[in-house]
């Protein structure tokens, strides 16, 4: 799982080189606004060529699941995800109102162009356009926030935490050396 490693190095590159040192709050809330007013988000009216059936929700997860967890968590609600708010602006909370206002349109130009100022990718040529699009027919119909728990690259690390919080001083805390088995 080689892949893997590279794509987790590639995400925290992306989101230190995204983080801006700022206080939080006032700045965060500018940023944001900052963020509508210039990025305008295209594809307002274009329609979802997928149908908004079982498969293709399920096929959108499976590609939500490979390429949006690292930053969205599995359910689309940032559970899970230890750098969600840290970053600047924050990882957005897809199920949140804000974000499922946009028409179907504008979730894909999202994925297809990224956002600038904050974090979000574009991904495309390495996406397909029906991925894409199966992707959005997926962010509607979100499931219950923290219903598919935590993804598996910030699993281990949570495990240890709580091994150090319960286990204390009576064991040696391994270095994160030991352990790069993917």
């Amino acid at each position: 799982m080689k892949c893997c490693a590279i794509i987790f190095t590639l995400a925290m590159l992306g989101a230190l080189s995204a983080c801006k040192v700022s206080k939080p709050g006032s700045m965060e809330g500018r940023v944001m606004t900052e963020v509508k007013q210039k990025v305008t988000i295209g594809g307002k009216s274009d329609v979802n060529p997928v149908p908004d059936v079982e498969a293709s929700i399920n096929e959108g997860k499976e590609h939500f699941g490979h390429h949006c967890q690292i930053c969205h968590g599995l359910d689309g609600q940032n559970t899970g995800v230890p750098f969600a708010q840290q970053m600047s602006p924050p990882v957005a909370d897809l199920n949140s109102k804000d974000i499922q206002d946009y028409t179907d349109g504008q979730l894909h130009w999202i994925m297809v162009n990224g956002i600038n100022p904050s974090g979000m990718p574009a991904w495309k040529g390495i996406l397909e356009d029906d991925e894409m699009w199966k992707i959005v027919r997926y962010l509607r119909h979100l499931p219950e926030k923290g219903s598919l728990g935590v993804p598996e690259v910030f699993k281990e690390e949570e495990e240890e935490h709580k091994e150090m919080e319960a286990g204390g001083a009576k064991k040696p805390a391994h270095s994160h050396a030991d352990h790069h088995h993917h």
